[in-house]
């Protein structure tokens, strides 16, 4: 079981999206994507057989890297995921019962927003950082209108459509993204593990580049 106790600090502000992973592959892909810098990794729940995964992933790791599930929508599916010793939950949603449950499990959490009611709540039931979700829907300028009005220790990662290019995550980075969540662009089930590779080299260089 993890000691459910993070510094998000110490963490490489990727998280790495691995949906539809089998927990057969789970490890092995893990392992590419720590070995070229990520530290959070998210098996989302409409993966095949997630919570295999995630608890392969949790004995595999222990207690080193943020690991954990995405799209938890219900309270049900957080209960399931902290039993597994997760200390990493992330929504496509706000819903604050899920919140509240991973916070008072020691999980560092992000639920998706989009609107500032939905960031502010999010917020006041104890969220680590805002998924800005799909961002695509956003854009950038509805970014910083949001980032505008919250407050300034607010940890945006925004998520889906970004690419491993500098084009695509500097206007974000430069806006006060801290960092994103990334998915298709990074794994997919029908990928080679040199083709997962060489994605995590060029996320992790952009995102280095950006960040400079």
């Amino acid at each position: 079981m993890l000691t459910k106790e993070f510094d998000l600090n110490q963490h490489f502000p990727l998280i790495a999206i691995i949906r539809g992973v089998l927990p057969d592959d789970v490890i092995r892909i893990a392992d590419i994507l720590v070995q070229e810098g990520f530290t959070m990794l998210e098996v989302p729940l409409n993966s095949p057989d997630a919570l295999d995964s995630i608890s392969r992933l949790v004995k595999h790791f222990g207690d080193k890297y943020l690991i954990g599930a995405g799209t938890v929508t219900t309270p049900e599916q957080a209960k399931a995921v902290i039993e597994t010793g997760a200390n990493l939950v992330v929504t496509p949603n706000m819903n604050a019962q899920v919140i509240k449950m991973a916070v008072e499990a020691g999980c560092a959490t992000f639920p998706g927003v989009v609107t500032p009611t939905e960031a502010f709540d999010a917020l006041a039931a104890g969220a680590t950082g805002l998924k800005l979700f799909p961002v695509t829907a956003l854009g950038l300028d509805g970014f910083k209108a949001l980032k505008s009005v919250a407050p300034k220790e607010t940890l945006f990662f925004p998520v889906g459509g970004i690419n491993p290019t500098e084009e695509s995550m500097k206007p974000y980075v430069d806006a006060g993204a801290h960092g994103f969540g990334l998915g298709s662009a990074l794994y997919k089930p029908s990928m080679t593990d040199d083709e997962v590779r060489n994605a995590a080299q060029q996320f992790v260089k952009a995102f280095n580049n950006c960040a400079q």
